[in-house]
Order: structure tokens, then sequence, then C-alpha cells
């Protein structure tokens, strides 16, 4: 009889964290920067249905990068957590910490199991407080760890070079649009330390504005706004077409401002979202999923 096949709980599992690295990698990065007047959020992403950054609840807001299929499993597990604490308790009671413990839990079940392959799938979830000092940001890697960021965060692609280039550059006080400017900055720097332009095509923009009248603070930057703010800098508190400016305000199935959290949507795909998939230039990943 032949001897079975060993190999170490240690070795195993750094297969297993080797494995979730390299797929988080081949996606196109996220970064996430405090300013003045709450959160933004910029991705570099060309597809205008599979986003990669989403709103959770009144406060909350969810940014990834990795598989899609995965991170957007995730996403809708949270939107449904923050639902039903919501309605069940208070409104206040979501929170941006307790939303991370849960994803923590999830991912670090998947990742320690050895029936099914670890999530390829890097997380922020981030709140926006009542000041800049009430702001949180979380960091979840694939191993279901929590990390504590403050002031600006990258993750997916060349994170590493991200940061430290934000780590250098980021200052309390900094306006949307100058936050703005130097995320794209850091995104468009390369491994070999040269840039590319990114326009606005091909970002996904997102905030998390303190500022807003309304209970809900998560809104979408998009079209001239967008190009406004990268082009010539132009003020943020701009006007700007009814459609552009709550675009997004209500998505991924985020709560109606109506009593108890209820309507939540569901994160079904579309037959847009399928030909939209089909239309993302990048690498996919070995079983042809789309990496973001």
């Amino acid at each position: 009889m032949s001897t079975p096949f060993y190999v170490s709980p240690q070795q195993a599992m750094a297969d297993r964290a080797e494995y979730a690295r390299k797929g988080i990698a081949r996606g196109r990065s996220v970064v996430v920067l405090q300013y003045t007047d709450g959160v933004v959020f910029v991705a570099e992403n060309p597809s205008r249905a599979l986003h990669k950054v989403s709103e959770i609840y009144d406060r909350i807001a969810f940014a990834a990068v990795g598989k899609y299929n995965e991170f957007e499993n995730l996403r809708i597990g949270g939107v449904r957590y923050a639902d039903l604490r919501g309605y069940t308790y208070d409104r206040e009671d979501v929170t941006a910490r307790g939303l991370a413990n849960v994803y923590a839990q999830t991912l670090g079940t998947i990742f320690s199991s050895a029936a099914e392959k670890p999530y390829e799938v890097e997380l922020i979830v981030a709140e926006v407080g009542s000041a800049p000092e009430e702001d949180q940001i979380y960091r979840l890697p694939h191993d279901g760890s929590i990390v504590d960021e403050h002031g600006s965060v990258a993750v997916g692609g060349n994170a590493d070079q991200i940061s430290s280039y934000l780590d250098q550059r980021h200052r309390d006080g900094m306006t949307l649009s100058e936050a703005l400017k130097l995320a794209v900055e850091s995104l468009s720097r390369d491994n070999n330390g040269g840039e590319r332009r990114l326009t606005a095509e091909q970002l996904e923009v997102a905030t998390l504005d303190r500022t807003r009248p309304q209970q809900r603070k998560f809104k979408r930057i998009l079209g001239r706004q967008l190009s406004r703010l990268l082009e010539e800098g132009g003020p943020e508190g701009a006007e700007e077409p009814a459609a552009e400016a709550d675009a997004g305000a209500g998505e991924s199935g985020a709560t109606a401002e109506g009593a108890g959290g209820k309507g939540t949507k569901g994160g079904g795909a579309t037959d847009k979202d399928v030909k939209d998939v089909k239309n993302v230039k990048g690498k996919d990943g070995p079983d042809g999923e789309p990496l973001l």
C-alpha cells in the first residue's frame, strides 16, 4: 500500500495564501482617501455595469478588487446583514466595524477550509462620520484579517507601490479635487516607475460625503462633473444634471430612506451585465471569471 502524500499545515496555508495573492494582484487597483468632507473611492474600471465600489448602507460603502463573482456575493451578503440589523434594532446600529467583522469571519472560514479554494478578493469597508476624526476605513485581505487604515489605502495591482506614493503625499484637509487628483496620479504609475494617462471613462469614482443633507451619504461622481474635477479642478459643489448628481445613490441593494431600512434590491445579473463582462478588457481568472 502506498504512503499517503503529506503536506504540512504550514505549507498548505502558505500555498493557499500565495494563490489568493496572485489572483488579487492581477486585478486593477482601488484607492480610498480621506478628504475634508468625507471619503473618496477611486478605481480603475472601464466597465460601466460591473461596479467595484458600491453603497452598503446610509454612511457605509464597500470597495473590492479581485474576482467579480466572489466579491459581488460578499457585497450582497453585506447589504442583507445591514438591512436586517437596521430593521431589527436601529439604523445607527449598522456600523462599518460590525460589517468588517462579518466579512472577516466569512473570509477566514473560507480561507482555512480545505474543501474549497480561498477567495481571490481584497475588500475595503469605509464609514463616514460627522467629523473627519470619526471616519473609519477597514481593509480585509483574503485570509479574513482586519487592518484599520487611516488617511489612505490601496488594494489590488501594485498596491504596495501605490500605498507608498500616497503615504508620502496625502495630507489632512485635502479638498475633493486634490484627493481625486492624487488618487489618479497614484493609479497612473506603473511598476517600472513610468506614468500613463487615465481618462474619466477608465475610472469609477464615488464618495461618502458627510455634507449631503440626505441620510444616505453615498454618491457617484461621473460624466461632466468627473471630467471637470480631473481636467480643471473645478469646484466640487458645482451644480450638475440631476441624473449625474445622484447617480448610484440608491444602488447595490442599499436601503430606501423609509423606516426600518427595508428595500434591498437583488443582485441578479442582467443581459446588459453579461454583455459588459465580455467587453471588459483585462485579465481573467483561470476559469474565465473577470478580474476587476
